[in-house]
């Protein structure tokens, strides 16, 4: 079963509700040579379920002292293509590894994916 890191709406129980139709469970991680940035959500149906306007995004910076502390959750195939319909344009999906050691994917900016 794939891993997915979330650092923002993906760790809301709302969502997961929305997107999966259950309640995950994860582990604390860190993502290591990202910092976040604000991100303006413009799709109406993602600020209604997630309940805000400004979502976080990833932005790779290669720079061992940035660091993103999230939830690693283990989702079906299923469950990853409904995170992919989930997360607007301006997020990608990389395969990192996380500061676990673990292999997951996460939704960063594009500039960096």
């Amino acid at each position: 079963m794939p891993l997915l890191f979330s650092y923002g709406t993906l760790q809301q129980p709302e969502v997961q509700r929305a997107n999966y139709g259950r309640l995950l469970d994860g582990a604390p991680d860190a993502l290591v040579g990202y910092r976040l940035e604000a991100l303006a959500i413009t799709d109406p149906e993602i600020v209604r379920v997630s309940g805000k306007a400004v979502h976080t995004i990833a932005r790779y910076t290669g720079d061992p002292s940035d660091r993103i502390e999230g939830i690693r959750f283990e989702l079906t195939e299923a469950e990853l293509a409904a995170t992919d319909r989930y997360e607007v344009d301006a997020y990608a999906r990389a395969d990192v590894i996380l500061e676990s050691g673990a292999h997951a994917f996460v939704y960063v900016g594009l500039d960096r994916a």
